[in-house]
Parts: C-alpha cells; sequence; structure tokens
C-alpha cells in the first residue's frame, strides 16, 4: 500500500470519524496498515483526540448500544469486544453498567422463545440445557439466564 503523509492521515481519519463512531485503537490499526511513522502516529492521535473526532466513552457509549439493542448480545460478548478494541476497563465498565438487566431479560426472552421452537431434545431437561448453552455463547450471564428460564416449571417457560 502507498505510503501516506502525516496530513493525509489525519484528513482521511477525520473524515472517517465524522461519519461515525471511532475508537484510537481502529485508528491505529488504519495508520499502521498506511505505513505511517509510531510518531507521526501519535501527532495524529493526539490532534484527533484534542479536535474531539475520537472519544472512546462516546465510541463506547454508542458500540454498547448497538450491540445490545440491535444485534442482541449479552453483556459478556459486548465485554470480550470491547477488550479486543483495546478500550479501558473503567470506561467499559462504566457504561455496560448504565444497561440494566430488565434490558438484557427483555432482549432474551423472545430470542429464547424463538430458539426453542427450532430445537429438538428428548427431554425439558436438555432442552433447557442447549437453550443455556446458547444463550451463554451469545454473552448472557447465568443470573439472567434464570430468569428467562425456569426449569422447575415447563408452563412457566417464557410466558
Amino acid at each position: 500500500m502507498k505510503e501516506i503523509s502525516e496530513q493525509q492521515a489525519f484528513q482521511k481519519l477525520a473524515a472517517l470519524c465524522a461519519r461515525g463512531e471511532h475508537c484510537q485503537h481502529d485508528a491505529q490499526e488504519k495508520m499502521r496498515q498506511w505505513g505511517l511513522g509510531e510518531e507521526a502516529q501519535a501527532r495524529v492521535m493526539e490532534r484527533l483526540l484534542k479536535e474531539r473526532y475520537i472519544d472512546d466513552e462516546r465510541y463506547t457509549r454508542a458500540f454498547v448500544r448497538d450491540k445490545v439493542r440491535y444485534n442482541q448480545w449479552g453483556r459478556r460478548k459486548v465485554e470480550q469486544a470491547l477488550w479486543l478494541k483495546q478500550i479501558d476497563k473503567a470506561t467499559a465498565r462504566q457504561v455496560l453498567d448504565e444497561v440494566d438487566d430488565e434490558e438484557y431479560i427483555d432482549i432474551l426472552k423472545p430470542l429464547l422463545k424463538q430458539k426453542r421452537r427450532s430445537t429438538k431434545a428428548a427431554s425439558d431437561y436438555e432442552l433447557n440445557m442447549k437453550l443455556m448453552k446458547w444463550a451463554l455463547g451469545r454473552g448472557f450471564t447465568m443470573d439472567i439466564i434464570r430468569q428467562c428460564i425456569d426449569v422447575s416449571d415447563e408452563d412457566e417457560f417464557l410466558d
């Protein structure tokens, strides 16, 4: 890939960030791909932060809102994705704590109801275990899953 100048990198990243939220990690990856030197990367990043094109807290809020409400991910899966984006743990925890358990329950109940219809199992126990495993894979915590699956009474399931 053709190397670009520091000014070109700033202009490209400013345009990119103006169209949608991006974190520092995303911008640094782009600059590495473009072959920009580390010192130039630091100057560009400083300017992007100073002019508020990039704000990791703002990015985290948008990311969490998108992944929880639209992609219907659970807390653990969102935490992992934020960790991969190298978002500060305190920032991630603060934003994730703003999403209450009721919102996760409202998301998980219809998902489990739909999954239940398409899951084959020899017994109710096996069905519930498959549903729990599936919900864990989507990043929901066991306390949320337990509130959505009542293993003691078949008729109460997801009503």
